[in-house]
């Protein structure tokens, strides 16, 4: 087909490209000399004749919703071996020694060589795909040899090549999944309008995932020092921009509150800007020793891996990128049963349109509305109580799609 052969030829050249852009970017470079090491890397821990189930994410995000299925299977399923593969270097690095997978590799740029060599090595009884991602030759290939391959917490829109005019390559592609696990209604009516048949309703695999965060022990010393028994507001992943205006208020209130700021960047530059900015009382997480943190207000962390147990320490919470690239995890603080808030541009994050509409998630489009916010939580504290009820009743509401998932998965494997 002129098509595929047009796309592979793409996806080669975009290789080739890559490599040469890495030699100017970090994170390209990471892109580029993790995949040289793919193949080696199942070779040292696949044994042969291996049979193993396969998930595919693409980065990060998409992994934590992929977490939950995998649990499942490695309890489910222990004569299988887990085969884990990342597209983005910014997921990779962070979860490569996950003890949850047998095998966390990259996955080969995404020509039918490599979709053969691949498969060939992991032999997969089942793949998985989790989200938006559709590699054409790799589920060719997997079409061809029959291996059941589903399409976990997936979300379509019109805007996509799928339902242009223009897309019957990509349209095609689509074909060579054995079912959509799609999160609402729209997507199914999407898919139904390309004949698509082989679809149920799951929602979101995430609610399942935050949903355990409850169940674990989320106590943390430092934050039972620091916050005492203080309203205290913790900012996560946050940008310039949504620090610009966590400062201002920081410096201006009055009221008795505890500030936690998390911020997306902990480079030392980033962090020095925010300390040197704020003129209250702050400390930082390295900076932490053996400090009376009851007479600190505001605390910095300048570490990753204690955001979402953090969360359980606050009243209310901020979730940047908002007004940024992109707006981070706003489940993880919603679980706990708290208010939310975030910048103004949240469209495209189901969870958060939804819970903007429930007034569970609450939007500022800058300071002065920010302000109001806060206030109003200081001085109704059971304003705060009924709007964390909301997100809390929220992910109640929406647990379920692991289930559905591994039904389906049962009367596969």
């Amino acid at each position: 087909m002129l098509l595929r052969f047009v796309y592979t030829v793409l996806m080669t050249l975009s290789w080739y490209g890559l490599k040469v852009i890495a030699l100017f970017q970090p994170k390209i470079k990471l892109f580029v000399s993790g995949r040289k090491k793919t193949f080696a890397d199942l070779e040292a821990k696949l044994p042969v004749d291996t049979k193993s189930i396969w998930m595919h994410v693409a980065s990060l995000g998409e992994f934590e919703q992929g977490l939950p299925i995998l649990e499942r299977l490695k309890t489910s399923y222990p004569d299988h071996k887990i085969v884990l593969t990342f597209f983005s270097p910014s997921g990779y690095e962070v979860k490569k020694n996950t003890p949850i997978a047998d095998a966390v590799v990259y996955l080969p740029m995404d020509t039918l060589s490599n979709a053969s060599r691949f498969l060939d090595k992991i032999n997969p009884e089942l793949a998985i795909f989790i989200k938006y991602e559709i590699w054409p030759n790799y589920l060719y290939r997997l079409q061809q040899r029959n291996i059941p391959t589903l399409l976990v917490s997936a979300r379509f829109s019109k805007k996509q090549i799928y339902f242009k005019p223009y897309g019957g390559f990509m349209r095609n592609s689509l074909k060579s999944i054995s079912h959509f696990f799609v999160q609402e209604e729209g997507s199914k009516a999407l898919l139904e309008s390309i004949n698509f048949k082989n679809i149920t309703v799951s929602g979101d695999t995430r609610f399942d995932r935050v949903s355990e965060i409850l169940k674990q022990d989320n106590q943390l010393d430092f934050m039972d020092r620091f916050r005492t028994d203080k309203f205290c507001l913790v900012a996560g992943s946050t940008w310039p921009e949504d620090e610009e205006i966590m400062i201002n208020f920081i410096n201006t209130t009055q009221d008795p509150i505890k500030f936690v700021i998390a911020p997306h960047q902990i480079k030392q530059a980033h962090i020095d800007n925010i300390t040197n900015a704020i003129t209250k009382k702050s400390i930082c997480y390295t900076q932490l020793d053996n400090e009376d943190l009851s007479q600190f207000d505001v605390l910095i962390i300048d570490t990753i891996g204690l955001l979402t147990k953090i969360y359980s320490y606050a009243s209310a919470a901020y979730v940047g990128g908002g007004f940024a690239t992109g707006l981070h995890n706003t489940l993880e603080p919603a679980v706990f049963g708290i208010p939310v808030i975030i910048g103004p541009n949240f469209k495209g994050f189901k969870e958060a349109e939804d819970l903007v509409g429930q007034k569970g998630i609450l939007p500022i489009s800058g300071q002065e509305k920010f302000n109001h916010l806060m206030n109003g939580f200081i001085a109704d504290p059971k304003s705060v109580e009924k709007t964390g009820q909301i997100n809390s009743n929220y992910i109640t509401n929406n647990l379920g799609a692991t289930s559905l998932v591994m039904a389906h998965i049962s009367q596969i494997l």
